[in-house]
């Protein structure tokens, strides 16, 4: 677990510089409000890629062949729980809603190039090199005919 966190981290932190700097701009731009509105709008977007990158994790170690589908399901319960976030906070006063929404979008769109570019640059095994030495074709189990 503690990996899987290392590896959140790591893509969270562009996305954590990007409300950082929208923080800044929002608040010069706006004021307050506007810079209220980018840390909200930067933590909503850590908060829900990081839970979901967590939750596909586990799955993809304890249940590999439900990946896909969790993958799918994980992505449509963020977009309706921030379909529901955004119709609850509205109305609201608290900040500014203009700024709120560029930073999640702009935050977003920095998670996953920082994903994309951290998955290309791994070095993922895709072939399990033991699995030669374990079985050969014809059911010798790894013995040589004499």
């Amino acid at each position: 677990m503690q990996s899987d966190m290392r590896e959140v981290l790591r893509i969270a932190t562009p996305p954590a510089a990007v409300g950082a700097v929208a923080t800044l701009i929002g608040g010069l731009v706006v004021g307050g409000k506007g810079a209220i509105g980018a840390v909200v709008g930067c933590v909503v977007v850590i908060l829900f890629m990081a839970l979901g990158q967590l939750a596909l994790q586990w799955v993809a170690k304890s249940m590999p062949h439900l990946f896909q589908g969790m993958g799918l399901l994980v992505y449509s319960v963020q977009l309706v729980v921030l379909l529901g976030l955004i119709m609850a906070i509205r109305d609201t006063t608290l900040f500014d809603l203009q700024v709120f929404a560029l930073t999640l979008v702009v935050s977003v769109i920095a998670w996953i190039v920082t994903q994309t570019v951290l998955h290309a640059r791994s070095k993922t095994p895709y072939v399990d090199p033991e699995a030669d030495g374990r079985k050969t074709p014809g059911g010798t189990e790894g013995k040589h005919d004499q």
